[in-house]
């Protein structure tokens, strides 16, 4: 029995088919239509529909550069199911070099949305409504906030099976089990069914060379395991460590942040992680990790007010076992 044809965006694509759709989600106030670029290939063979996503947040970049190298991979002639890439999902957001949309929304807070709401609402339902409502499993591409950066990692809520089957297929060292917020892609996945992690890595506005190869490869390694590539078994890179809990350090004082661990150090709990200086030198404040752990995101701008968040630090079981993989996984983007 033949497949189906995918319907998106008033647009029919054919099985066998390799498609680009834009998408108009508003205007700008000189009545010019801004478009969310789509594209499809839609295989042959009946599968899930896997969408792929970037820049929710318009500042994210390295996403956008994971999806550009995974369409550049795919060919439709060779792919069961269907991949739904999205580049850039926050157009507004990434013109203006802006996580937030102009109406100073989080669009990541926004979704399912509403068509006559705000305009983070707008844009959400549309994007819930022409494009994830096709899908029946999603990778959401991310990375840390202005200042900060992540260590490559998944984040998703592990009592769903598919979640963590999806989340171990990515290959990271760490998977965080992240409660779903409410307004979030994964709060409306889980709403409507479908399965959905994240992936963060990197920090806004720059390219992270690491980040990028981390999450091609966890991408294809998705698709592997969903079954999508008939033509090649790609395992994970490696068996992930769940990490239950995380926790932020944050200052306590103000002044100029001299840091002394890098993404991916494992830390004891009572080590001086990093201090903090007023610019005359006559005083000086220990950052102290109060747990056991492993860094995996932190402030990259020195220029620190009491009560910021400095250290992000996952807890772990076994953490030496965390540390060696996350050796591998810098083998591994090192040799590539």
């Amino acid at each position: 029995m033949p497949r189906d044809a995918l319907h998106i965006a008033g647009k029919i694509i054919a099985p066998g088919t390799d498609a680009r759709v834009n998408i108009e989600t508003t205007q700008l106030y000189t009545n010019t239509p801004i478009y969310m670029p789509v594209r499809i290939f839609h295989g042959m063979e009946d599968g899930p529909t896997l969408l792929v996503c970037a820049a929710i947040h318009g500042d994210e970049l390295n996403g956008i550069e994971v999806i550009r190298q995974i369409i550049q991979r795919t060919s439709v002639e060779h792919l069961k199911g269907t991949l739904i890439a999205v580049p850039i999902v926050n157009h507004l957001g990434f013109i203006h070099r802006s996580r937030y949309l102009p109406d100073r929304r989080d669009l990541n807070r926004s979704f399912p949305g509403l068509e006559t709401g705000s305009l983070a609402a707008r844009v959400a339902h549309k994007f819930v409504s022409e494009v994830v409502s096709h899908a029946t499993h999603i990778v959401d591409l991310h990375t840390a906030a202005l200042h900060r950066t992540n260590l490559p990692q998944i984040r998703t809520d592990i009592s769903d099976e598919e979640n963590l089957s999806m989340a171990k297929a990515f290959g990271m060292p760490v998977v965080l089990n992240s409660e779903v917020i409410e307004g979030s892609l994964r709060y409306v996945a889980g709403q409507e069914n479908k399965h959905a992690i994240t992936f963060e890595a990197g920090e806004a506005l720059r390219f992270s060379h690491d980040a990028i190869k981390s999450g091609v490869q966890g991408v294809i390694n998705v698709m592997a395991y969903l079954n999508m590539l008939d033509d090649r078994e790609m395992p994970p890179l490696l068996v992930p460590t769940i990490a239950n809990s995380s926790l932020w350090v944050r200052a306590d004082g103000d002044g100029m942040m001299v840091n002394l661990v890098n993404l991916g150090d494992h830390v004891k709990q009572g080590q001086t992680i990093g201090t903090i200086n007023d610019p005359f030198g006559d005083k000086t404040i220990k950052i102290i990790s109060p747990i056991n752990g492993i860094i995996i995101g932190h402030s990259t701008i020195p220029l620190i007010h009491q009560g910021e968040a400095l250290y992000n630090i996952a807890s772990f079981r076994k953490i030496s076992s965390v540390a060696e993989k996350i050796n591998d996984l810098r083998s591994y983007i090192k040799n590539q």
